[in-house]
This record gives C-alpha cells, sequence and structure tokens, in this order.
C-alpha cells in the first residue's frame, strides 16, 4: 500500500530535530473506518522509520467534496479521536482533518495532535475554494494554527490557502519555520501546486511540507506530487502518484540562518504599501 522515499538532506543525524512523514494516500471515499484503518498503517510504518510527526492531506478519512454534509462530527468525534489514539500508540505527533461541526455551516479543519493525544492547535480553512461551491456549503475560519514540536513553530494552511501569500506572511511574521499544507489539489492544477509550494518556502523563507491525495474520487482525479521544500527552495523529499511516504529530516539552523543573513521581511515597506494604494485610487477618480 505505501512505499517509502527518504531524504535525510544532512548526514549528521545528531543535529536533526525533527522527522517529519508526509502521508500521500487515496482517501477512502465517505469511509471513515477504512480510511482511518489505511492511516494507522501509514503511522505505524512512520513511527517504526523513526518519524516524530506524520500529516495527512486534506480530508483523508472521507475524501474532499465541498457539497458532501455527511461524517460532520466536533473534535472528539471518531475521526479525531482515533488519530488521538493512533498518537499515543505510536508515540507520533499527528495532523489531519475533518468536517467539523460548526454554526451555521461546517468548517474544514485541520487538528494537529501530539505523541500523548493532546490537541495541539486547530485550523479552519480560511479561504474556501469558490470555483467548487466550498464557500456555499462551509464556514470559513478566522484564525491562524501554530503549534510547537521540539525546535519548530509549525503552522497550517489548507490546499486552497496555497494561492494567498497574506496568510504565509502573517505565519512568518508569528516566527513560523514550518508551514504544512494538507491538501486535495488536483490534477488539472498540478503545475500551480508544485510552483506554489516552493514559491512560499522561498518568499517566506521556511520550510514547507505540501501533503496531497492521489488517485480519482467523484469529484475529481489527483495526482500526488507531495514535497517537503527547505526554506531556499529545493524540494527535499517528493512523491510521484502513488500512495508514499515521504520522510524529511528539518533542522532549524537554516531557517533562523537564511532570515538573518537575507533579511526579507525586514526590508518591506509597509509603511508605504497602503499609501501607494491610496494614491492609485485617487489617480483614478
Amino acid at each position: 500500500m505505501v512505499q517509502k522515499c527518504v531524504d535525510n538532506g544532512r548526514e549528521d543525524e545528531e543535529l536533526v530535530c525533527v522527522r517529519i512523514a508526509a502521508a500521500q494516500m487515496q482517501p477512502c471515499w465517505e469511509d471513515p473506518k477504512a480510511g482511518l484503518e489505511k492511516a494507522e498503517e501509514c503511522i505505524r510504518i512512520a513511527a517504526r522509520e523513526g518519524a516524530s510527526f506524520i500529516i495527512f492531506p486534506e480530508q483523508f478519512a472521507t475524501g474532499w467534496d465541498p457539497e458532501s454534509h455527511r461524517h460532520i462530527q466536533a473534535l472528539d468525534g471518531e475521526i479525531i479521536t482515533a488519530l488521538q489514539g493512533f498518537a499515543r500508540k505510536y508515540a507520533i505527533a499527528i495532523l489531519g482533518s475533518v468536517r467539523e461541526i460548526h454554526d451555521p455551516l461546517p468548517r474544514n479543519t485541520a487538528v494537529a495532535i501530539d505523541n500523548t493525544g493532546a490537541i495541539l492547535a486547530s485550523y479552519a480553512k480560511i479561504h474556501l475554494f469558490s470555483p467548487a461551491g466550498e464557500d456555499k456549503w462551509y464556514n470559513p475560519g478566522d484564525a491562524l494554527g501554530i503549534f510547537s514540536l521540539n525546535d519548530f513553530r509549525i503552522g497550517i494552511a489548507v490546499c486552497y490557502d496555497l494561492r494567498f501569500a497574506d496568510l504565509f506572511s502573517l505565519y512568518r511574521d508569528a516566527g513560523v519555520t514550518l508551514l504544512v499544507v494538507p491538501s486535495s489539489w488536483p490534477a488539472e492544477r498540478q503545475d500551480h501546486f508544485l510552483l506554489l509550494s516552493k514559491t512560499r518556502a522561498v518568499e517566506f523563507q521556511m520550510y514547507i511540507a505540501a501533503v496531497n491525495i492521489t488517485g480519482t474520487t467523484p469529484q475529481d482525479r489527483y495526482c500526488g506530487g507531495s514535497q517537503v521544500i527547505n526554506p531556499l527552495g529545493e524540494c527535499i523529499a517528493s512523491a510521484d502518484d502513488r500512495e508514499m511516504i515521504l520522510l524529511a529530516d528539518l533542522f532549524p539552523e537554516p531557517v533562523a540562518d537564511l532570515r538573518k543573513k537575507f533579511p526579507i521581511a525586514a526590508d518591506r515597506r509597509t509603511d508605504l504599501y497602503g499609501c501607494l494604494g491610496m494614491a492609485e485610487r485617487n489617480d483614478t477618480v
């Protein structure tokens, strides 16, 4: 079911801060029980390979369907509770997502769980995919999702969020050094997924772990392409269109060193941007 692809990036094991696992998988359509069984096998393998954190794609247990209101549940429902149990059983942190109960409409929510089963953070997808009507069936989130793991400060974005640089700028300003992006990104726009993942890593000088589904669902066709990108925009682990687990060893030093030596954020002209926009509007009046 799962193939392993390892790229350590460095050979000095003493300096390894966190080994992450990206679980590229085909979702079990509207079948959380089967999806969770599949996820547990991925978790077992990742833990055996020394990973301390595993990331699953968007709506991995059911498949992404903007019109579906099946299997909507609270964060103490079947899916997240099962992940909490797996986290304790295999002593590994996990990120998964769920159709979360919310009033008046559900939210597309990703949840980070530590290796004791405690919830570290949750993030409801802020930018809903309006071309497919997700904004009509779901409520957007309105807060960042940030947590810490070893020496990494980790942020969460979901799929379509990847197109909105403003969100990543907020995460960078909050000190995030690794941004995880669980996704259901279709094959038709696969080039955008790869390009934007690298662009965000370079633009905001952080690691990006973009984890996609693969296979065909009633909603669309997907072809994986999950990847882990370093702050220089270099791909240190990548997947093809098969189900597989990517393993990547991440180090905090490259982020801190790059941000110190190449201080892009400090050179922004936030004092001027608003004025420039206002001047343009005045010129057209």
